[in-house]
């Protein structure tokens, strides 16, 4: 799939929706494989299924990113969500161009301070993000905070309820990836009302939207 940021790749299918990069991304993550990681081109989210149980999961993303070809260090996520249906959503201005990539599955959400701490079932909403911009790393957290906010507004949205009945925030296992070209105009906040924030949050918000549609 073409995207229109330079040097940036993306396909997917039943088995895994892979990004790369011509050029390192600066990346934060929440990843279960490289989540240590400042720099990577390549975020790889696998596809898993329900009731998935294998404790040796940076095993088998790695070698799932083997039979891509990989063989640098990369950033790898998984979900119970059927991967073919990724969502991805572009947003323009001239603050920035923003591309947001979501897997969504919430068939065990919870309410985040509500929902009690119990065994991790098998829901994932992965979010992924790539700004064409130069971010520093107060923004790059910024940033999480509001794809995370812009999540959570949609699941509202959509009335979506954990257990004991009011709306849902989530799901136990969410993860998100914010990574950046860091060409062009630095950024130093990236908050839900500047202008970048705004792009992100209307990026992740429309691709929650339209996985629960």
């Amino acid at each position: 799939m073409t995207l229109p940021i330079r040097g940036l790749h993306l396909e997917y299918d039943a088995r895994v929706v892979h990004l790369w990069s011509d050029e390192p991304l600066t990346v934060l993550s929440s990843a279960v494989v490289g989540s240590e990681l400042t720099q990577t081109r390549h975020v790889v989210n696998l596809h898993v299924t329900h009731g998935y149980a294998n404790r040796a999961l940076c095993d088998d993303l790695n070698a799932f990113a083997r039979e891509l070809g990989i063989s640098e260090p990369f950033v790898g996520l998984m979900t119970t969500a059927k991967t073919e249906c990724a969502q991805v959503v572009i947003e323009r201005a001239a603050a920035a161009t923003v591309v947001a990539i979501t897997t969504v599955d919430v068939s065990h959400p919870i309410a985040a301070g509500v929902t009690a701490a119990a065994r991790v079932e098998s829901s994932t909403i992965n979010i992924v993000i790539v700004a064409d911009v130069t971010l520093i790393q107060a923004a790059r957290v910024n940033a999480v905070i509001t794809a995370t906010e812009a999540k959570t507004l949609a699941l509202i949205e959509k009335d979506l309820r954990a257990p004991d009945g009011g709306f849902a925030s989530g799901t136990g296992t969410d993860s998100i990836v914010i990574a950046t070209t860091e060409r062009g105009a630095t950024h130093e906040y990236a908050g839900s009302i500047s202008p970048l924030g705004a792009l992100i949050a209307h990026a992740v918000r429309r691709a929650i939207l339209s996985a629960l549609q």
